[in-house]
């Protein structure tokens, strides 16, 4: 592929260059990021909005779901006790539980204020570790014999440390209690990890599930369904299926759909994460700005026709 081995070495000495910028850079927008968004959740938004889609956020007169989710994120999320406690990956629990829900919840195993609390010998061979005040905090162990305990407890206190609402301007964050919390770790008779059911709820009412479906692979699919297990058009993935694509409609996802209802019902929107193992529904979290309300993988029709589902007039 290369002319002779110093092409090669220079080309690695260029990709490890940029990396080096690209980490720096990484560091420094992150940095102007949670400046911005502690001066001004709506200033930082603008900003965030302005560079993901090239264009100004219009909060007067939303349209997108993108910006209608902006708009809800500034105006009713912001220190709602409600959305703070289901935002919450520790306090959700209490709320399912008033929904009625409680045959849903994963097992919880412990729970801790900060690292030094965690008893690691007592924790089981498998298990799932999350950090409550964010999103993308989580650790799997499949084996404890194999599992670095020191690299997840730098984990751990590094994501405690960080006030996680200030990256994204997401509010709804703002006020949580940091937890670290851990749950059973969810098997399937395959031997896989579960499928995860995403649910899109719009004013109270459960509209269509995404699917994520071959995670274990690293190169994950999704495809959208409505109620009656329709597939729906609606990304890039659902479009581009060949002409006999077909997928089983799966047990339990029936009964997911009545938790979504259940538990959707105060909400503008929320987007509903399930798990389906061997039939069984397990909750996930309950998400109210997707993407940080920045979603550009989601297709420009799609977000308008999301937008023109979810109606703003209550809360105006």
């Amino acid at each position: 592929m290369f002319g002779d081995k110093g092409e090669f070495k220079m080309l690695k000495k260029i990709v490890k260059k940029n990396k080096v910028i690209m980490n720096l850079y990484h560091r420094v927008d992150l940095r102007y990021r949670i400046l911005l968004s502690t001066i001004s959740p709506e200033l930082s938004s603008k900003f965030l909005y302005k560079r993901a889609f090239a264009k100004k956020l219009d909060l007067n007169n939303p349209i997108t779901l993108n910006e209608k989710l902006m708009w809800l994120k500034l105006n009713t999320y912001y220190n709602n006790p409600l959305i703070t406690k289901c935002a919450d990956k520790y306090m959700v629990r209490d709320y399912i539980k008033e929904c009625g829900c409680n045959e849903i919840l994963n097992d919880l195993i412990a729970s801790w204020d900060s690292v030094d609390e965690i008893d690691w010998a007592s924790l089981p061979n498998k298990f799932a570790l999350k950090c409550n005040h964010g999103s993308g905090y989580n650790i799997i162990c499949t084996d404890k014999k194999e599992f670095d305990i020191d690299n997840a407890k730098a984990k751990l206190s590094k994501w405690m440390k960080e006030d996680y609402w200030r990256h994204y301007a997401e509010v709804n964050y703002k006020y949580i209690k940091k937890k670290i919390i851990c749950e059973k770790y969810i098997e399937t008779d395959s031997g896989f990890l579960p499928d995860d059911y995403k649910v899109y709820c719009f004013n109270g009412k459960p509209w269509c599930v995404m699917v994520c479906v071959g995670r274990e692979s690293g190169h994950p699919k999704y495809y959208f369904f409505d109620r009656n297990w329709s597939l729906l058009p609606l990304n890039k993935d659902s479009r581009n299926v060949s002409k006999d694509f077909y997928m089983d409609k799966p047990e339990g996802i029936d009964g997911l759909f009545k938790y979504a209802e259940m538990l959707c019902k105060p909400f503008p929107f929320v987007r509903a994460d399930f798990y389906l193992a061997n039939g069984k529904t397990i909750f996930g979290e309950l998400t109210f700005t997707p993407a940080g309300a920045l979603d550009s993988n989601r297709l420009p029709e799609t977000d308008i026709k999301f937008g023109q589902m979810l109606c703003l007039s209550s809360e105006k």
